[in-house]
């Protein structure tokens, strides 16, 4: 099947083509025809495999297609709302829907926190089509009078398991009792979680079911490999790493905003192009260090989870845990981030012993062992015993675990530079 063959409008379809795709990834192929037929939907699609795009393309479609909903004084007010969790993915959503829609006279905005709030009431009084917004600040703009939900007809939840992870379920709850009774909901998760089965009975209205990627798989062309360290050593072997294989766009993840700041800083002290991006940076910063990053003019972007969310990079090469997580689901999101729309990407994680717990949960959930491969010269101390991990309130650890998961010695002592980045595939990413 080609997107020529889904019933899609020419101006959509010419656009499509000109972002350099053809054939619909499977989420888009269900997603579509589904989204087209008006009913409910809920769909679990892990990272990267171009969800954006399902909702986005059948939205558009419709909404060309159907009269500009207007308030009693004439003015045009939105027919589709977007909530997100975070202001990167409000950005890189409502890119897409101006990549796709460029040939629409639909207008599309994206309002979230951090900035001023006049462009945005400037943007709400020249009339849109689109909003695409954060819950605090959506109700904001609501609760001050600047925004209009009568006309809204089709709500879209995306990525709703982070929504729920980050406490949004209370802002989603006041969202809901804003909109008309009558609508479209669309939610996308990249699982099935008891969480989310709760919200879509309470919100969904016999919806279609679509899941394309079983539960917290990680994806099949992402190379993963575990470098056992010393917990002193990480951030040495991190600089020699990407200095002998020259690495660039590389994306660093530690647990916490206060470890990115200092591990930006180090590295940038060893003479490497790094920043970090997190909740505590303004917006304005953190919008600056990923356009350098993503037009390549920054060679490390350290990154909270929260913050990567809605990282959209073509043919991203290399993720790199410089922190495992303690909650192993988010390992998968994280390398996620590469590996993308079929392209190879390579997952390098620094393990210390005291996150060989971390290391047992994950290979746990992804069903199958990681390889270990020791880096000469950074072998770590077998003497080295495992110390308390603090996790926000919470502290994670102690006592080593069993022998058996300790890191095994590798077969070769060092890393092979990441392959090319390849050709770009032909389907749309998943913003």
């Amino acid at each position: 099947m080609t997107f020529d063959q889904m019933g899609l409008a020419e101006p959509i379809l010419r656009a499509v083509a000109e972002q350099g795709y053809t054939t619909p990834t499977p989420i888009q192929a269900q997603g579509i025809p589904a989204v087209l037929a008006g009913g409910d939907l809920l769909a679990a699609a892990q990272t990267g495999t171009g969800k954006t795009a399902a909702f986005t393309l059948p939205l558009l479609q419709r909404l060309a297609h159907t009269p500009q909903a207007r308030d009693a004084k004439g003015r045009v007010i939105p027919r589709v709302l977007v909530l997100v969790p975070t202001r990167e993915l409000a950005a890189q959503v409502a890119d897409s829907v101006r990549d796709y829609g460029k040939y629409l006279t639909l207008r599309c905005m994206v309002m979230y926190g951090g900035v001023g709030m006049q462009p945005q009431i400037d943007a709400l009084r020249r009339g849109v089509d689109i909003v695409v917004a954060t819950p605090g600040r959506m109700l904001d703009h609501q609760g001050q009078g600047n925004l209009n939900l009568s006309g809204i007809d089709t709500l879209v939840l995306d990525e709703a398991d982070r929504m729920l992870d980050m406490g949004f379920i209370h802002d989603i709850r006041r969202v809901l009792a804003l909109l008309p009774k009558k609508r479209q909901n669309l939610l996308f998760s990249a699982t099935f979680s008891d969480e989310i089965k709760t919200l879509a009975q309470g919100l969904l209205d016999k919806p279609a079911v679509i899941e394309v990627a079983r539960r917290n798989v990680a994806a099949q062309t992402v190379r993963q490999t575990v470098h056992p360290v010393g917990r002193d050593r990480k951030r040495e072997l991190l600089s020699h790493l990407i200095q002998e294989h020259n690495w660039f766009q590389v994306l660093v993840f530690t647990r916490t905003k206060h470890g990115a700041n200092r591990l930006a800083e180090q590295l940038v002290g060893d003479g490497i192009g790094a920043d970090a991006i997190h909740g505590n940076k303004s917006q304005g910063a953190r919008t600056r260090a990923l356009g350098a990053f993503k037009s390549g003019k920054l060679q490390v972007l350290v990154a909270t989870d929260i913050a990567a969310r809605g990282i959209d990079i073509d043919q991203l090469p290399l993720v790199v845990n410089y922190e495992l997580p303690n909650v192993p689901e988010d390992y998968v999101h994280r390398i996620g981030r590469t590996g993308r729309a079929g392209a190879e990407g390579e997952a390098i994680s620094l393990v210390c012993v005291d996150e060989l717990r971390f290391l047992r949960d994950i290979e746990t959930l992804i069903a199958k062992p990681i390889e270990r491969r020791l880096i000469a010269g950074f072998e770590p101390d077998p003497k080295e015993r495992a110390q308390p991990i603090k996790v926000g309130r919470t502290v994670i650890g102690g006592p080593r675990p069993a022998r058996g998961n300790a890191p095994r010695p590798a077969r070769a002592p060092a890393h092979a530079a990441p392959k090319g980045r390849g050709a770009r595939g032909n389907q749309p990413r998943g913003r």
